[in-house]
């Protein structure tokens, strides 16, 4: 490859050492130039272009702008793809700040977090964000977790979000998840919250910009502090945690129109959507160690107890404990959320709603939820 070579805010081989400029990755030269340009006016860029290497001294962060196939690539299948594999590959080993531009596309992006190592994931359609984001994860001193091990909380959140993207993207091929990596995953969520608490699980979880990935692991923080507010066995944190780990995998198998819309589902697309629930329980039926009480909550996490849920209207009795649990975290998670649509709800809006709820959600339960929402205040970082 070509060696690397200054392109804005032309720095001494000094500066380079000190890692006080960004690296800009991108097949997408005009759109590059203008980043390039934005961020020159805070720190000096490299331009790292197709088949150029990355400079020898370690930038302060990378920016990642790839217009190419990554799911291609990850393969081998497409022209580039050896220039790619070196260079996310060498961004994933460094373990410095990694900000991708997302393509709008689950499949590539997920491609890209396998990558890259878990990067912090914006939307290239606020291009306003896209330099204070940067400075921020410089500012938070995110180039030093390369030293720090993989015990930090950041790190084990990054690798929380490799392992869902793993199970989602064997769900799209319509394999069922890895029983070793969901209990993985789980572990996580239960070790991080009992350590750093619901609130800053939240905070990390929410760095990434991929919706559908965020709320499976806040779902799964708020599971694990309820099963903690509750008092439960070792065994019961871990068989909520991982329930509400999987909730949701059956929406990698619902089409990427749909469960991307922007705006209000038709209908027809509503109906689609709420297959989501059943798909994902006879995914998980293919693999016997998960075990029937898993299978319950994918299923009917949208059940509710007045039988106005699916997708079997359930009713009462007819839905378990652990359904109840998760319905809750679901409701609280989705409320608090940042959604296209509409901005993420405050705490105190949340509960709100939520006490509207109480025909449909348990309400003895979800009077000893309250202060779990208390804590986790609202889970969206401001716009």
């Amino acid at each position: 490859m070509q060696e690397s070579r200054d392109r804005y805010g032309g720095q001494t081989s000094r500066d380079a050492r000190r890692g006080d400029f960004v690296v800009l990755v991108s097949d997408r030269p005009e759109r590059a130039e203008r980043l390039a340009r934005g961020i020159a006016l805070v720190l000096p860029c490299r331009v790292i272009e197709p088949g150029v290497a990355l400079p020898a001294g370690p930038p302060a962060a990378f920016l990642v702008d790839l217009a190419a196939d990554l799911t291609k690539a990850r393969a081998g299948g497409q022209e580039g793809a050896a220039w790619i594999a070196a260079i996310t590959a060498a961004i994933r080993a460094s373990g410095l700040p990694c900000l991708y531009l997302s393509q709008g596309n689950a499949a590539q992006d997920g491609a890209a977090i396998r990558l890259l190592g878990a990067p912090t994931v914006i939307d290239p359609r606020q291009p306003a964000g896209i330099v204070p984001t940067l400075l921020r994860l410089i500012g938070q001193g995110s180039r030093r977790n390369r030293n720090l091990g993989a015990g930090t909380p950041q790190a084990r959140v990054e690798r929380a979000t490799d392992l869902v993207v793993g199970l989602f993207e064997a769900a799209a091929r319509d394999r069922p998840p890895s029983p070793a990596e969901t209990e993985e995953g789980t572990q996580i969520v239960l070790d991080t919250v009992s350590e750093v608490g619901i609130r800053a699980w939240l905070d990390l979880v929410w760095r990434h910009d991929l919706q559908v990935y965020q709320h499976s692991l806040s779902v799964a923080g708020f599971a694990a502090a309820f099963a903690t507010e509750l008092g439960f066995s070792r065994s019961d944190r871990r068989r909520l945690a991982k329930a509400a780990l999987l909730h949701d995998v059956g929406k990698a198998l619902i089409p990427r129109a749909i469960l991307d819309k922007a705006g209000p589902l038709t209908p027809e697309e509503m109906r689609v959507m709420r297959t989501h629930a059943v798909l994902g329980a006879d995914l998980l039926a293919k693999e016997s160690a998960f075990e029937p009480d898993i299978l319950a909550v994918v299923r009917s996490h949208h059940e509710r107890l007045d039988g106005s849920g699916y997708p079997d209207g359930l009713k009462g009795d007819e839905i378990g404990d652990l359904v109840r649990l998760v319905a809750i975290c679901d409701v609280h998670s989705a409320l608090t959320e940042r959604r296209v649509y509409r901005p993420a709800l405050s705490a105190r809006e949340a509960l709100t709603i939520m006490d509207a709820q109480a025909g449909q959600l348990d309400p003895d339960l979800l009077r000893v939820y309250r202060p779990i929402v208390a804590r986790a205040g609202s889970a969206a970082p401001p716009d």
